[in-house]
């Protein structure tokens, strides 16, 4: 396979990199070493300096490890962006335990789940989510949960709105309580888990993808010499947005911050006023973002006096962006739009467009270094496919997860000698650009005919009234599959189903167009912002099977 790709490269961009044999957290030791005095985070106008989150770090280590944490161990982190996040999960890494991200989205069933897959038996987490942490309590392997405030690295802080019983702890006590201690335990980053990292569960249950510590420190160093010419070591903003809990936070937010010793703006839940207020007040130059926030940010009659305009280096990943939105945000916005690609099995990111060089708008891009690519069959996943044909798309590289937590038959399912089959279903141009065409499991089959949605997402993103679209393909007796649209419009407009069907009709094959709207005040979507295109098809086949029992 050749890697027509590297003729792309930006100038400074090697194609191999000399990857440190060290634990992940030696990016955060390391980062101390000449910038213990810079800006760490920044939480609600509270600043905290690197040294700072080390010495916090180091004592939360050993006070885990005085509770009996030992190598190996998963501890879960149920928190939001903020100076106990990071802490929490360095810490965590120091005392040799393996980090289990929990979405603070989820309701009991998911809980009880992911402790008891995951054999959790220390959690740390926000005392907001207290009652559905003492519901699964019992359910679960805990043995000892850490409640923390939110207000705990503010100004004035409180103690956690938690009853203290045995095997409950607070947070800022324990940190307190212990001396700061050296990390000494012994770590191999090719093969100790650093972090497991749960999917969305798209094909049944979640599963747990195993990152080991070479694979997020890889990843971090990937990203950070994608961007190297655009970046000052010490000297940089990122508003963190998007969740660290999610992998693209975990790597883009947090550990590649940490690695360029960038000031962190945490943002512990997203509403556009307080983004926009931070874009104002602290001027980030980095915003890696995900669709619906710049969607938001377009959205906002007012974005233009916060300075978004100012924004340095704006990247979008997690989920496919609509070219719509990429040429209207790069309208308003004075700096560089690059769109990546990645996946948590990859920790996560794979690809990017260039920075300096040749941009193609609706393409994720290149593959990063060390990282190859291609494009195989989808029946059989052995044939490669040619230029501008449409296969699966697999992957290989360090940053490619170990497998999946105590699921071999699923992890023999998706790496393949070496390679990860994404489920994606994508194209390579001659430049050796990639572009998505959409998922596996999301192709919709209508008479016969194979329809992306993302097809017609695009299109639709494309009609004046529309803010946000999503197409889904809901069961159909005569057709197989139907296509159905669910779209918010702008503020103040006002449009009709047969509008959009003639829209839709006049810019694809009949056959693609959808025979269904329907208009929605908001669409579904996960934490990080990914519109839940499945959870809208259960909820149809949901409403068929009531109609068919009434």
């Amino acid at each position: 396979m050749e890697k027509i790709w590297l003729e792309s490269y930006d100038y400074y961009v090697p194609e191999s990199i000399r990857y440190p044999k060290i634990p992940l957290y030696q990016l955060l030791e390391m980062t101390c070493v000449k910038y213990d005095e810079s800006v760490a985070t920044i939480f609600f106008d509270q600043q905290m300096t690197y040294g700072q989150i080390r010495d916090q770090v180091r004592r939360l280590a050993a006070a885990l490890k005085g509770m009996g944490v030992q190598k190996g161990d998963r501890v879960a982190l149920m928190l939001p962006n903020s100076p106990q996040f990071i802490i929490s999960y360095y810490g965590v890494l120091e005392a040799g335990g393996t980090v289990v991200n929990i979405s603070p989205l989820h309701v009991e069933r998911e809980l009880e789940y992911e402790f008891n897959d995951s054999g959790s038996e220390t959690l740390i987490y926000l005392d907001l989510f207290d009652e559905r942490i003492q519901a699964v309590k019992g359910k679960s392997p805990l043995k000892r949960i850490i409640a923390s405030s939110i207000t705990d690295y503010m100004e004035t802080p409180a103690d956690p709105n938690v009853e203290k019983a045995e095997g409950t702890y607070f947070l800022k006590e324990v940190i307190a309580g212990a001396e700061p201690e050296v990390p000494d335990v012994d770590i191999d980053p090719e093969s100790d888990l650093a972090a497991l990292q749960y999917t969305g569960g798209t094909t049944g249950l979640p599963k747990g993808v195993m990152l080991t510590h070479r694979n997020l420190l890889a990843n971090a160093m990937q990203c950070a010499l994608w961007a190297k010419e655009f970046t000052e070591p010490g000297g940089d903003v990122y508003l963190d947005v998007i969740p660290f809990f999610h992998s693209y936070g975990q790597t883009v937010g947090m550990n590649n911050a940490i690695l360029n010793a960038a000031t962190m703006v945490l943002i512990p839940q997203f509403e556009i006023n307080m983004m926009l207020q931070a874009i104002k007040k602290y001027q980030p130059n980095f915003f890696p973002g995900v669709p619906t926030l710049y969607v938001a940010i377009l959205s906002h009659p007012e974005a233009l006096e916060y300075g978004v305009d100012k924004l340095r280096l704006c990247n979008s990943g997690s989920a496919p962006i609509p070219i719509e939105v990429i040429k209207q945000f790069s309208h308003i916005s004075g700096g560089i739009f690059c769109e990546g690609y990645g996946l948590s099995e990859a920790s996560p990111v794979t690809h990017s467009n260039p920075i300096v060089g040749m941009k193609k708008v609706g393409s994720i891009g290149i593959p990063f270094p060390d990282t190859e690519a291609k494009i195989v069959d989808v029946e059989t996943g052995t044939k490669e496919l040619g230029i501008n044909e449409p296969g699966e798309l697999i992957i290989r590289g360090p940053q490619v997860m170990k497998g999946y937590w105590e699921k071999p038959e699923e992890t023999a399912a998706t790496l393949r000698d070496g390679w990860l089959y994404t489920g994606d279903v994508g194209t390579m141009d001659e430049d050796g650009y990639f572009y998505i065409v959409d998922r596996k499991k999301d192709m919709i089959i209508a008479g016969g005919f194979n329809i992306y949605p993302r097809e017609v997402d695009e299109v639709l993103y494309e009609h004046p009234k529309v803010q946000e679209a999503v197409t889904v393909g809901i069961p159909d007796e005569y057709r197989g599959e139907t296509v159905k649209v669910y779209i918010v419009l702008k503020e103040g407009m006002k449009c009709t189903e047969d509008e959009i069907i003639a829209y839709c009709r006049e810019r694809l094959a009949a056959y693609k167009a959808p025979r269904m709207v329907e208009f929605r005040a908001e669409l579904p979507k996960t934490m990080v912002g990914k519109i839940l295109r499945r959870s809208l098809r259960e909820e149809e086949i949901a409403k068929q099977k009531e109609k068919g029992e009434g």
